[in-house]
């Protein structure tokens, strides 16, 4: 099965402009108009993408994204246009905006671990004193990150500095503050009717050529948000248990105890074909839960050629 995987793409599509590959996605720029985005199967963890793909991870990532944007599409505004393949998405190209919008309805993960160092600002918003990890904020908070150039780790940035160094206008910011608080509240109200609780997340948003201001690359995904099972959450955080989650949590954790953080001098560990299965079936039931429905697996006999002909036959 471990074959059957989609970790990188080299595909010559007509009017391709450029070709970017994130740690995930491979973007195709047609035209200055369109991108073609590939989700492929590569899992990144700690900044650093892992030897091995894990089969279905790219079509799990796309039909989340795409499913979820098209649930607000009636709140905000996305780049979205088309889904010719399982692990495609076609949109308006969008300059993006260099800030990532994180928003916390939990002090969980990064935010619990800056509260335990003994901060109590993050991003230049105060958290009440008296919190556990993983208890609710009185009110969401919105702490952006600067997205990393090549390499580099994203760095928490507060809104005066965003504003001080023009990274975006105040204009275009306070949009950018009321969509990311729209679509939690949206996401948050998904996840509940789902039996789980949407912990924290990030949206990325660029701007069209016409200049309207638009949800890009994915939402509500394993990989860009932290979920927690809704049933015995608070009994957990009464007897000061760790929370059932949902999200990617788990490789790190298997990385850590296998002495992997992505420091200078380690070696990632030799993921087996055994252990790749288990996060694949992770992955799966991560969807089925998300989604609300059954995981429908697409042929990967050669997944190149068809996402290749279910693109070629769009773009034509």
């Amino acid at each position: 099965m471990a074959n059957n995987t989609i970790t990188d793409t080299n595909f010559k599509f007509p009017n391709q402009k450029s070709l970017y590959k994130g740690k995930v996605r491979a973007v195709y720029n047609i035209n200055d108009e369109e991108l073609v985005m590939i989700a492929t199967d590569r899992l990144s963890a700690f900044d650093v993408v892992m030897p091995k793909g894990i089969p279905y991870k790219g079509q799990i990532l796309n039909q989340i994204a795409t499913s979820m944007m098209k649930a607000t599409e009636d709140l905000v505004p996305n780049w979205l246009t088309a889904t010719p393949d399982p692990n495609v998405a076609v949109g308006h190209l969008c300059e993006p905006f260099k800030v990532e919008m994180v928003i916390r309805g939990y002090m969980s993960g990064h935010a619990a671990r800056e509260y335990k160092a003994g901060k109590r600002m993050l991003c230049g918003v105060a958290m009440p004193e008296g919190m556990k990890e993983n208890d609710k904020f009185p009110n969401p908070i919105i702490t952006p990150a600067t997205k990393a150039e090549m390499g580099d780790h994203d760095e928490d940035i507060s809104r005066e500095d965003i504003l001080l160094k023009g990274i975006v206008t105040e204009e275009d910011y306070i949009v950018l503050e009321d969509y990311t608080r729209k679509l939690f509240q949206r996401g948050t109200e998904i996840a509940a009717s789902r039996g789980l609780i949407l912990v924290d997340t990030k949206y990325e948003f660029g701007k069209t050529k016409d200049g309207k201001i638009v949800l890009i690359d994915e939402i509500h995904t394993p990989d860009s948000s932290r979920y927690f099972y809704a049933d015995g959450y608070q009994e957990r955080q009464d007897k000061g248990e760790t929370q059932k989650q949902l999200s990617k949590e788990f490789v790190r954790q298997w990385l850590i105890a296998n002495d992997f953080q992505g420091l200078e001098g380690q070696t990632v560990p030799v993921m087996s074909d055994e252990y790749i299965e288990t996060v694949s079936e992770r992955y799966i039931e991560l969807f089925e839960n998300i989604m609300g429905e059954p995981f429908v697996k697409a042929d990967v006999s050669n997944i190149q050629e068809r996402i290749e002909k279910n693109v070629l036959a769009y773009l034509a």
